[in-house]
């Protein structure tokens, strides 16, 4: 499953013609357009040396996974462009991130980022998300957040959406107690669908206490392109947050 297309645009299921993967979770196209002559050599050389391999045992502590002074380990799923991605690690030097992006496009982009700003706490993961739930060990995680998630409106599509309640518990097992799971979304339906996979769980809590908690973005939270682009259209978005009960 890929969530927040590097193109905002791509939000529909691919095309018979495309290049799909229809295992675990993930679905959708892994490349739209070509990539520049230097992107490509990102995909080449540097994805490698950031590329999380979970062929091999997950680390007891993912802090592992970083050089330097880490604190604590967050992932986003579908970081689409990387805008909210790259400002977080920024912003958070202490803290090591991982992205998770089917979408080569999307993967080139923040590469390039990556390569700009000599960013050192941010580790790819090129697939499926699930199957990087199931590699991490238990409690490993600060918080996971999904930023404007692919909406699969059809009604026979809804089993491709990332919000299941496997993968509801399958983030419950990998985050810390009084950890987060954050959900953005401009689409009404899928807003109501986490909204009562999350409130089914045993382990999660809402922790909106008015409105604005969930009808505003949280501080310092970084706007994506789509982000904006919902907001031009008069689309607005939910911002929800969800803590691992202890």
């Amino acid at each position: 499953m890929t969530a927040n297309p590097s193109e905002p645009d791509d939000r529909e299921p691919p095309d018979d013609g495309a290049a799909a993967h229809a295992h675990g979770s993930f679905f959708g196209r892994r490349k739209g357009h070509k990539l520049r002559i230097h992107q490509a050599d990102l995909i080449d050389h540097l994805l490698p040396r950031l590329a999380l391999d979970i062929a091999s045992p997950a680390p007891a502590h993912l802090t592992e996974l970083f050089d330097g002074e880490i604190d604590d380990v967050r992932l986003e799923i579908g970081f689409g462009g990387g805008e909210h991605l790259i400002a977080e690690a920024q912003a958070f030097p202490r803290i090591g991130f991982i992205g998770c992006e089917p979408y080569v496009n999307g993967m080139a982009k923040i590469l390039a980022q990556i390569e700009a700003a000599n960013i050192g706490n941010i580790r790819l993961y090129a697939g499926d998300a699930a199957e990087l739930l199931a590699w991490a060990p238990p409690r490993s995680m600060a918080r996971i957040d999904l930023i404007h998630p692919d909406p699969w409106p059809k009604r026979r599509h809804w089993k491709r959406r990332f919000v299941q309640d496997a993968t509801v518990a399958a983030m419950a097992r990998i985050i810390k107690p009084g950890g987060e799971f954050r959900f953005v979304s401009d689409i009404d339906d899928y807003c109501a669908w986490t909204l009562a996979h999350l409130m089914r769980s045993p382990d999660f809590l809402w922790t909106a206490e008015r409105a604005a908690d969930w009808r505003q973005p949280w501080d310092g939270y970084t706007m994506t392109r789509y982000g904006r682009k919902a907001e031009r259209e008069g689309r607005v978005a939910a911002y929800l947050r969800f803590r691992r009960k202890g």
